[in-house]
């Protein structure tokens, strides 16, 4: 399942996963990795990431719908 939402708000805010990672300081295949969910970022550095973006960082998650069990 994908966890975060990083791919999606960064093309909403005509941002690219380089330009991200230079604002970072991290390698862009690590915000690659974060993209496609292959890894997630710290929650430090999610912080960090919703601030760059001017969104809320629960913009940047996916919470999962709990299903019902009977």
């Amino acid at each position: 399942m994908d966890v975060n939402r990083l791919k999606i708000v960064l093309v909403e805010q005509k941002q690219t996963s380089k330009w991200l990672a230079e604002q970072l300081g991290v390698n862009p295949s690590t915000v690659s990795k974060w993209c496609t969910n292959t890894s997630q970022p710290p929650l430090e550095t999610l912080i960090q990431i919703a601030q760059l973006l001017n969104v809320d960082v629960k913009e940047l998650i996916r919470i999962p719908q709990k299903t019902n069990r009977k």
